[in-house]
């Protein structure tokens, strides 16, 4: 990055000054063009409007607001300069220039993995996540339109929940296959090849370049990169998976008779864990398996030998956190013991790290691990492993309150931290004062009462930057909404606004009328998510519109 005079805000732009919907509405409109122009095949069309976006007013101001506005916006990189004041926010937009762009090296920490082992994770300085954020704008168009058809990990409006209910697609039925091949690739984001990534990734080649070519700062020492996309970068997700993308059109290439052969090979991806399955161990092993070896091959990468294996599904195999296996004939899907392990691990050092913290406080720092975890597995079969969680919780805080009151009955303990509620005994509560003198009850969440619902995949050509898709994407978003307590509170504030009536046909809305939502400004021009820039209308009534 130069050390130049540091750049001053455009004349007359200030940030608190700045239009966002105006903002967003411009760049939707490019990345819809990028979309448009590279489904029809017109390659340097796309390129143009690239570079267009890239060098736009809206498209810096949205990369500035994205790093600025996200969790490691005060954690600086080899400079130590973060931008928190508008004033800083605003110089920064004027500073994302590609002449004279030079980026520093990625300041390197390394993560603790479960194994035992590090992760490496370089952390940017500001002006290189910015530009990077701005030229994500521009290449994720692209990459969302040419994706694999089941690949979820790292793309917009895709979730783990999307992957596990693509497995349960391909294996549930009884004459699904039924065996897999579980792939883990061996360090995909540190060995990915450059040569390869600059031959085919449609981005700014030279901006790219410098990026992999940065280089890492360890212990005060500067170590250069040869290879690979540098994990904690905002642009490297995507590079990793343009990386794998293509291997399920590959397969299907290369045995193009492998469904109606009896085969049944089907892929689901996830970042660079994926599984493949098929009709026989032995066509896995001998033909599927050298055939993804020789796809990763020509990028630089290699499966990890300890953990990819063939797996029939009646012993199970785990996959993103799940442990998916057919009992007598009928496939579950089920918190793995390994996941519920570093769950229970995880709430174990909450508790044993505040050993003499304020009840109140103990709940506050529960309750968001508990809720998190259980929505998470709230679409598989969870009910069972919920109730016995809730009970290995209510067993630590016993011995936690215990614990405080060595000269104290159970009984006093008890009455003291474990109250009624309900038809609920033994409920871990407490009622703390407040500022303005009114009592707040506060209760431990039960992972139990979480309610399970079957999650409804993800289209698989949808695209998020493609307006066609926009209903879509609004019903799904209305579903999702419906289903969490937040969401029937904003749908029920729109409800009351429009005196429960249908905003197309001005009959009424009722449980019993299947209802859904729409954005007043569409989110593709900018529009929000907000009670006030939402209608609810009939469905029926929606597709007659």
């Amino acid at each position: 990055m130069s050390a130049a005079t540091p750049a001053r805000a455009p004349s007359g732009v200030t940030w608190d000054g700045i239009n966002w919907a105006k903002v967003q509405r411009q760049v939707r409109g490019l990345q819809t063009r990028i979309v448009k122009a590279s489904q029809a095949g017109r390659h340097n069309k796309a390129k143009a409007l690239q570079w267009l976006l890239t060098h736009s007013f809206s498209g810096k101001a949205l990369a500035v607001k994205r790093v600025t506005g996200n969790q490691g916006r005060n954690t600086p990189g080899v400079d130590k300069v973060t931008w928190k004041t508008p004033e800083a926010k605003t110089n920064a937009i004027a500073s994302l220039k590609r002449r004279g762009y030079s980026p520093l090296p990625l300041r390197r920490v390394l993560i603790p993995k479960k194994n035992g082992k590090t992760r490496p994770l370089g952390i940017p300085v500001m002006k290189c996540r910015a530009m990077q954020a701005l030229h994500l704008l521009a290449l994720e168009p692209i990459a969302e339109t040419i994706a694999d058809l089941n690949s979820y990990g790292f793309r917009p409006e895709r979730s783990t929940a999307d992957a596990g209910e693509q497995c349960f697609t391909s294996l549930a039925q009884k004459t699904s296959a039924e065996w897999v091949l579980e792939a883990d690739i061996q360090g995909c984001f540190d060995k990915i090849s450059h040569d390869w990534m600059l031959a085919h990734i449609p981005t700014d080649t030279a901006i790219l370049k410098k990026w992999l070519k940065a280089g890492f700062v360890y212990q005060n020492e500067l170590f250069p990169t040869e290879a690979g996309a540098p994990q904690g970068g905002i642009i490297s997700p995507v590079l990793a998976n343009m990386t794998l993308d293509g291997l399920e059109a590959r397969l299907a290439v290369k045995f193009p008779k492998a469904r109606r052969a009896g085969m049944k090979m089907n892929m689901v991806r996830y970042a660079d864990d994926f599984i493949i399955t098929g009709n026989s161990k032995e066509w896995l092993e001998q033909e599927v398996k050298p055939a993804v070896v020789e796809f990763l091959a020509e990028r630089g990468l290699v499966l990890s030998p300890e953990k990819t294996r063939i797996t029939h599904i009646g012993e199970g195999f785990d996959f993103l956190g799940w442990n998916i296996r057919k009992y007598n004939g009928k496939l579950l899907m089920k918190p793995s013991k390994a996941n519920v392990k570093a769950h229970l691990d995880k709430i174990r050092e909450v508790i044993k790290a505040n050993k003499t913290a304020k009840q109140a406080n103990l709940i506050r720092l529960l309750n968001p691990v508990l809720r998190g975890w259980a929505n998470y597995h709230s679409h598989v079969v969870a009910k069972e492993t919920f109730a016995r969680i809730d009970a290995e919780v209510w067993s630590m805080l016993w011995r936690w309150a215990v614990r405080r009151h060595p000269n104290k009955g159970a009984r006093w303990v008890k009455e003291k931290y474990l109250k009624t509620r309900g038809a609920r005994n033994w409920v871990f509560a407490a009622t703390e004062k407040q500022e303005d003198g009114t009592q707040r009850e506060l209760a431990l969440l039960q992972e139990s009462d979480t309610p399970i619902h079957r999650h409804i995949k993800i289209r698989a050509n949808a695209n998020p930057h493609d307006p066609e898709w926009e209903h879509s994407f609004e019903s799904r978003w209305a579903t999702k909404m419906q289903n969490s307590s937040k969401g029937r509170a904003k749908f029920y504030r729109v409800w009351r606004r429009q005196d429960g009536m249908c905003s197309t046909c001005q009959e009424p809305i009722t449980k019993d009328t299947p209802w859904g939502v729409r954005n007043i400004v569409k989110r593709a021009e900018g529009g929000s998510d907000a009670a006030g820039n939402l209608q609810m209308h009939h469905l029926n009534c929606r597709r007659n519109h």
